[in-house]
C-alpha cells in the first residue's frame, strides 16, 4: 500500500499496494441507474435513529471506489539514509563495485545515477456531487496517477479524468466522461455539532461497502497536515480504505470529506478526521472553473501571541498574529505594517492565532481591499491591504543553533540568564552563554542565535539588552519582547521578568 505517515502516529487513509504501514480509506460504492438529477433526499430522524438502513440505501449508490495507477520516483540509497557516495574513487574501484553490488539488492542498478520509478497501484474512495459524473476525493489518492478508474456499487467500472487538485487542502475533481443520470449527493449547509451523527461508507481492507457511524467528537481540529486545519473529528470507524469518502449527517447531506486518522497501529482507534464541507465546497467551486485554487496573500512572516508576548506589549490577552516580517515588496509592507505589529482582525474577523489569520485571508480572493486591525505601541488602529495571490512557498527548516558559535568573555549574565556579546558580523547581539534553569534557558534560547530588537530597541551590546529591560519594569509590564535570528528566521520571544 503506497501510504504516507502523518506526525505523531497520524495517518492518512489511501491504500495502495506498496507499504502497508498506514491508513485513509477506500469507500466503495456505486452507480445505480436512477432518473436524471436524481439528488439524494433523506427525511432526518428525531432522535437516535432505531436503524440507518434508509439513509444508507439512498447515498450508497452515490459513493464510489476509485483505483489509480502510474510511477513515483525509487528513493536513492544515497539519500538522506544512506552515505554511499564515493566521487574520489575511480569508477573500477574494488569498493565502489562492492556498494554497487548493495545497491543493485535494492533496486539501484550499478552506475546509473539518473533517477528510477516504479509503477504502483493505489485505491481511494470518492463521491458522486452532479448527474454527469463529478467526482471528490482526496488529492493523495490521486497524485502520480497516470490512470484512474471508478466502480460503483454494482462493480461496473468508469474512466475518470482529473479535473485540478489542491494540495493544501488535500481535495481533488475527477469527471466521468460519458454519463448523464448519475446519482449524487449535497453538501450540507448547516455547520455539524459536536454530538452529531455521522455515517461513513467506506471500503476498508477490501471489504467494500461498509458502513460506519458515529458522532461527530470535535470541531476546528488541526492537525497540521496541511495550512488549512480545521477538520471534524469523527468517532466512526475509517480504516485503510476510506480516504477521500464522504462522512454523512442524517439527511443524507456531505458534512465532510474523510482524510486521516490518528493511531499508534494504523488501525482504527475512534479518532479520524474529515475536511470541512464549508471547504471542500469553495475548493471544488475554484476546481470547477479553473482546474486549480487560487488563495489571498497578505505577505507576512508570523507566529503565535504567547501570553507572555502579550504581557510585554500590553495587549489584554494573548491573541492575534504577531508579524515577524513584512516580505519583501508584498502587499502586508507595502501597506505599513511592521515586524512586531500584531493582527487582531481582518475585514472585522477577529483573529485568534495564526492559523486563523492564514485560513481567512486564503477565503478573501486576491486583488481585494481588506481593513486590517493592528496592534502597535499600546494601541491598535486599521491599514487598508490590497491581496496579493498566494504562490505555495517552500517551508524553511529552523534548525536548533549554534548558527554562529562565539565564545564568551568573562561577563556577568543578565537577570534572564543570558551572556550576549556584540554581533561582529552584522547588526544585533549574539547569544554566547545561557544559564540553566534561568527564564532564557526555559523560553528555549539557544547559543549562537542573534538578538535583534528587545522592547523595540536595537542592540549593539549587551547593556544596551539591560536598559531595555529596565525600561520594561519601569513601566509596569511584567514581560519584555524580544526580536530573535536564528538561521535567517525571525522570530519574537516574550521573556517574564
Amino acid at each position: 500500500m503506497r501510504t504516507r505517515t502523518l506526525p505523531i502516529s497520524r495517518r492518512w487513509l489511501a491504500a495502495t499496494s506498496l507499504v502497508a504501514v498506514l491508513a485513509l480509506a477506500v469507500a466503495g460504492a456505486g452507480f445505480v441507474s436512477q432518473p436524471v438529477n436524481a439528488q439524494v433526499r433523506v427525511e432526518a430522524p428525531v432522535g437516535a435513529p432505531a436503524s440507518f438502513a434508509d439513509l444508507v440505501d439512498a447515498v450508497k449508490p452515490s459513493v464510489v471506489s476509485i483505483n489509480v495507477d502510474g510511477r513515483q520516483p525509487i528513493r536513492r540509497l544515497d539519500g538522506e539514509n544512506f552515505g554511499f557516495q564515493f566521487p574520489d574513487l575511480p569508477r573500477d574501484h574494488p569498493f565502489r563495485r562492492f556498494f554497487d553490488q548493495f545497491e543493485d539488492r535494492f533496486g539501484q542498478p550499478p552506475g546509473n545515477d539518473r533517477p528510477r520509478t516504479r509503477r504502483f497501484q493505489a485505491a481511494g474512495a470518492g463521491f458522486v456531487i452532479s448527474s454527469d459524473g463529478l467526482v471528490v476525493t482526496n488529492n493523495h489518492v490521486v497524485e502520480q496517477a497516470e490512470n484512474i478508474t471508478v466502480t460503483d456499487d454494482n462493480g461496473e467500472e468508469f474512466v475518470a479524468t482529473l479535473i485540478g487538485t489542491d494540495a493544501r487542502t488535500d481535495l481533488a475533481l475527477l469527471k466521468i466522461e460519458g454519463v448523464s443520470d448519475l446519482p449524487y449527493v449535497e453538501f450540507a449547509e448547516e455547520d455539524v455539532r459536536v454530538g452529531d451523527w455521522v455515517v461513513a461508507v467506506g471500503n476498508p481492507f477490501g471489504l467494500g461497502g461498509t458502513v460506519t457511524a458515529g458522532i461527530v467528537s470535535a470541531r476546528g481540529r488541526d492537525i497540521s497536515a496541511n495550512s488549512y486545519g480545521d477538520f471534524i473529528q469523527i468517532d466512526a470507524a475509517i480504516n485503510r480504505g476510506n480516504s477521500g469518502g464522504p462522512a454523512f449527517n442524517l439527511s443524507g447531506q456531505v458534512i465532510g470529506v474523510n482524510t486521516a486518522i490518528f493511531s499508534p497501529t494504523g488501525g482504527n482507534v475512534g479518532i479520524a478526521f474529515a475536511i470541512p464541507a464549508e471547504v471542500v465546497q469553495r475548493v471544488i467551486a475554484d476546481l470547477m472553473e479553473d482546474g486549480f485554487v487560487t488563495r489571498g496573500f497578505l505577505g507576512v512572516g508570523i507566529q503565535d501571541v504567547s501570553p507572555d508576548i502579550a504581557a510585554s506589549v500590553g495587549l489584554d490577552k494573548a491573541r492575534g498574529a504577531l508579524v515577524t516580517m513584512p516580505l519583501p515588496n508584498g502587499p502586508a509592507g507595502a501597506a505599513g505594517i511592521k515586524a512586531g505589529d500584531i493582527i487582531l482582525k481582518v475585514d472585522g474577523e477577529l483573529i485568534d492565532d495564526t492559523l486563523d489569520l492564514t485560513r481567512t485571508v486564503a477565503k478573501i480572493a486576491p486583488g481585494t481591499p481588506v481593513d486590517v486591525v493592528i496592534w502597535r505601541n499600546g494601541e491598535s488602529f486599521s491599514l487598508e491591504v490590497i491581496l496579493a495571490e498566494r504562490v505555495e512557498p517552500s517551508v524553511a527548516a529552523v534548525e536548533e543553533g549554534p548558527g554562529n558559535p562565539v565564545e564568551p568573555e568573562q561577563i556577568a549574565p543578565t537577570s534572564v540568564g543570558l551572556t550576549l556579546l556584540p554581533n561582529h558580523e552584522g547588526e544585533g547581539v549574539v547569544v554566547a552563554a545561557i544559564e540553566p534553569e534561568s527564564i532564557a534557558a526555559a523560553k528555549g534560547f539557544v547559543r549562537g542565535e542573534i538578538l535583534l530588537e528587545a522592547n523595540g530597541t536595537q542592540l549593539r551590546s549587551q547593556q544596551d539588552f539591560e536598559d531595555a529591560i529596565e525600561a520594561v519594569r519601569a513601566s509596569g509590564r511584567a514581560s519584555i519582547l524580544v526580536k530573535v535570528l536564528r538561521n535567517g528566521n525571525v522570530r519574537f520571544v516574550g521573556l517574564p521578568l
